[in-house]
């Protein structure tokens, strides 16, 4: 059995960012190799809404900022349970990252494709970061205070 190399958290976020271009084919991969074993599927994917919840960033306060539409989804894959929660209404995705997300927990030989992956995720996410702040850094204003 593989140790996970991050945690539940931070793998879930990954899994939610990932396109879907990113998690189907692995996802097709492992169920057609029979890497999964038998998955089941406790919750099927289902659309719904949450509350988004975000913090002012001067005052430090939480506030409401409204809803947001998401598919939710659990599997248990080897006795692990699996679960996705991914913004929009694509129940094909969220399937496969619960699908994905149980093969980690479970600790499968699969589990190293799944952190494969989440790392080309994360690595995408700090690239796209990475361009939107050069972006925007050109118009950062330079405070000085007088005295």
């Amino acid at each position: 059995m593989m140790t996970d190399p991050m945690s539940r958290e931070e793998r879930a976020g990954l899994l939610a960012a990932a396109t879907p271009g990113e998690l189907l084919p692995l996802a097709e991969r492992l169920l057609q190799n029979g890497d999964l074993g038998e998955p089941t599927v406790l919750h099927p994917p289902e659309v719904g809404m949450v509350m988004l919840t975000v913090r002012e960033p001067v005052a430090e306060e939480r506030f409401h900022l409204g809803e947001v539409l998401v598919t939710s989804c659990t599997v248990e894959v080897a006795g692990a349970a699996g679960w996705c929660m991914r913004g929009g209404d694509d129940r094909v995705a969220a399937l496969a990252a619960a699908l994905l997300d149980a093969a980690a927990a479970a600790g499968l030989p699969a589990a190293g494709d799944v952190h494969a992956l989440c790392a080309a995720v994360a690595d995408r996410r700090a690239r796209e970061d990475a361009a939107e702040w050069a972006e925007v850094s050109m118009t950062r204003v330079a405070f000085e205070e007088l005295t």
